[in-house]
């Protein structure tokens, strides 16, 4: 059974087409700066190198037309024709309170897509580009919506609602939404299989950490706190982003330093995080590279804050939960940073965490372990597979 699944950014559509039963990834790519003079269109399958072409696509419509021009090209196509495609499942961003689970794409969920728009005014819109475009190129295929927003549904109000007049909430829905839903859950059912336990009987921290990071606190399989808010900008410090910051400290930029609304958040969004502190990049490997080869003070500054905003929100969801049974680290950075599993879960004897050195230091494949004899909680390495993820949940949707 194949599952095409999709990712529409503005300007860009990042796709796979997945053989659900095997897992395999039979064809993937990216399709890249769409609408402007020169595009740039990848693709690879198993028996085609990957192939990088320059051309102008206009639009979302002409994106996907060109890949399923692709995966059914007689030379280096994977399927025979478009029958072949079982349904196909789109990242959706951002659901709001309305759905808490994956659904099958109809005018209700494009009228929802539409009202969200306010809430991720940069995602909802491509999202919905990339609905319309599989339905005029695949009239009789089925769609489905996984939405970032959705695990994190199970959050009780107590952990979703600032401190503002709750009219913000009730009337403009100011609260916590969370992302990087999709991924947190990915990972907390695989650690479930892995460990051969009932999910129900599990408290886990998924530390979901690349360019973007976030934090979710996983009891019995729900979603019961989670580090981004309102936006992706609130929590962890990232890649560039500023993570959790005095509110006071944009009213301050804007009144003290004559900065405009747009050019404070363009420096929470894109100027500040690692990049910021670091003044050196927001690429993690980089920032090893600095650290570990050439002692840089400024990037092991960096670094020490980064790493400790991870720690303290560990710490937290301990807190929430009463405890923790597994941590999990995943994300590019998670997977991959060695250093970062180290410098964060150093000094948390007090909730019996112990890492295994030997193993942290391991690049294998698959989850792995870290898990030293004496640590009282379970430490994994869990890669995460969002396209996975949208792929069973579209299958098991439209199986019904």
């Amino acid at each position: 059974m194949k599952i095409l699944t999709l990712n529409c950014g503005s300007s860009s559509i990042k796709f796979q087409l997945i053989n659900v039963k095997s897992r395999d990834v039979l064809a993937s790519g990216i399709v890249e700066r769409i609408g402007e003079n020169t595009a740039l269109y990848t693709y690879k399958s198993e028996f085609y190198t990957k192939k990088k072409r320059e051309m102008v696509i206009e639009n979302h419509t002409k994106g996907i037309q060109l890949i399923l021009d692709n995966l059914m090209n007689p030379d280096h196509g994977v399927i025979k024709n478009e029958n072949e495609i079982f349904g196909v499942g789109h990242r959706l961003v951002h659901g709001g309170e309305f759905y808490s689970n994956s659904v099958v794409i109809d005018s209700k969920v494009m009228n929802v897509l539409n009202q969200c728009i306010e809430l991720a005014p940069l995602h909802n819109p491509a999202n919905i580009k990339g609905v319309e475009a599989i339905s005029e190129a695949l009239p009789n295929v089925k769609q489905c919506g996984v939405f970032d927003t959705a695990f994190h549904q199970t959050i009780p109000s107590k952990a979703y609602l600032y401190a503002l007049p709750l009219s913000y909430y009730k009337e403009n829905k100011i609260r916590r939404y969370g992302f990087h839903g999709t991924s947190h859950k990915f990972v907390a059912l695989e650690t479930e299989k892995y460990l051969n336990k009932n999910i129900e009987d599990l408290k886990i921290i998924t530390c979901h950490i690349g360019n973007g990071a976030s934090i979710t606190a996983i009891n019995k399989g729900k979603s019961v706190d989670t580090s981004m808010g309102f936006t992706p900008l609130e929590g962890l410090m990232m890649g560039t982003r500023c993570g959790d910051i005095d509110p006071a400290i944009p009213i301050y930029m804007m009144q003290n330093m004559k900065m405009s609304v747009e050019e404070v958040n363009t420096t929470l969004n894109k100027k500040s995080g690692i990049l910021g502190l670091s003044h050196i990049s927001n690429d993690m490997r980089e920032i090893e590279e600095e650290i570990l080869t050439n002692k840089n003070e400024q990037a092991i500054k960096a670094f020490e804050v980064y790493c400790y905003k991870i720690k303290k929100y560990i710490g937290s969801y301990a807190a929430v939960m009463n405890g923790v049974d597994v941590i999990v680290f995943t994300g590019g950075v998670g997977e991959n940073m060695p250093i970062l599993r180290d410098w964060v879960l150093k000094d948390m004897d007090y909730l019996g965490i112990k890492l295994n050195e030997k193993e942290n230091n391991q690049f294998k494949g698959g989850i792995l372990d870290l898990t030293d004899k004496d640590s009282k909680v379970k430490i994994l390495k869990v890669p995460t597979n969002e396209e996975l993820m949208i792929a069973l949940e579209t299958e098991e949707l439209l199986s019904k």
